[in-house]
């Protein structure tokens, strides 16, 4: 079974207006709502693959309930601990004639110690976890020791982690030995304390990585698609040229196209292959709507593979 796990889940309010204009009155021409956060993600599109998981995490309030009943809907499985706070919702404005797309992320609630504990206990009886993915940032009360509490529970499973996450979180727990990280180039670049910019710089950063014990360094570059480097094999995935609609949960969808691989038994190029196919397939969606499978499929057969 694939667990996900997101402390800081979020409702996504999306709206579409004409144009954002200061000072003046912008009515709303279509709005939805989406479970958002990184995990969360991860789960909806491996659900979308008919990749069996169960999605973790935190919700409360008003806000985790319509997260709850958004995924009752999808058919996504979930086994959240409630808290006493409110879940974040995030703001996402789309602006018709100018195509832009504004992001407005509300910090999250704050996590007792107690709700912690009760979250603890549910990883500690996971029920043989293949996978653990470990996505997002963290709400306030919680410190990075928290991830790498996770990651040894899972490890002592022997569950396959996916850390994706980003600053002193990320940094902090690259000791623990995550097997798999994703970060982009510039979550990558705070890593190693350089700027990452050409391809070379992925490579060699990512390597650095894998010397700390992290197996597979998987490096998002956005249109540039994505470089895989690991202590076997260096390659580097490019996407079709494609018009992007909406850049949220592209990289959640990554992860989630490379698990789909591996769960369909299929070897690393392959599901690096699916990664890029499934991330840029969630570009193309409106709103923060994710990749079906049949919007990867359309896209695999033009992902471009080269050995690096």
């Amino acid at each position: 079974m694939i667990y996900t796990i997101t402390l800081n889940p979020a409702l996504d309010r999306t709206i579409w207006l004409e144009e954002l204009k200061p000072d003046d009155t912008n009515r709303i021409i279509k709005e939805e709502k989406y479970a958002g956060g990184k995990g969360i993600d991860v789960s909806r599109v491996l659900f979308n693959f008919g990749v069996p998981n169960v999605a973790l995490g935190f919700v409360g309030g008003f806000a985790g309930l319509e997260i709850e009943g958004l995924l009752i809907n999808e058919g996504v499985n979930f086994d959240f601990v409630k808290i006493s706070d409110e879940t974040r919702t995030n703001i996402v404005i789309n602006t018709i004639n100018t195509k832009n797309q504004i992001i407005i992320s509300a910090k999250g609630p704050h996590i007792p110690p107690f709700e912690l504990t009760k979250l603890i206990e549910k990883i500690n009886n996971l029920d043989n976890p293949s996978y653990v993915v470990i996505s997002g940032s963290l709400p306030e009360g919680l410190k990075p020791a928290i991830y790498a509490k996770i990651i040894d529970i899972a490890k002592s499973k022997s569950a396959t982690v996916v850390l994706d996450t980003d600053g002193d979180v990320l940094k902090f727990n690259i000791s623990h030995r995550p097997d798999i990280i994703k970060p982009n180039r510039h979550e990558l670049s705070r890593v190693v304390g350089r700027e990452v910019k050409t391809i070379d710089d992925a490579v060699i950063a990512a390597k650095e990585i894998n010397k700390m014990g992290v197996k597979i360094v998987l490096v998002s570059l956005g249109k540039d698609g994505i470089v895989y480097v690991s202590q076997n094999a260096v390659m580097h995935a490019v996407p079709p040229e494609v018009e992007v609609v909406n850049t949220i949960g592209a990289g959640d969808s990554a992860v989630a196209g490379f698990l789909y691989a591996k769960y369909m038994g299929l070897e690393e190029e392959e599901a690096l292959i699916w990664a890029v196919a499934t991330g840029t397939a969630t570009t193309l969606k409106p709103g923060t709507a994710l990749a079906t499978l049949e919007d990867a499929l359309k896209i695999k057969d033009k992902v471009k593979l080269r050995y690096l």
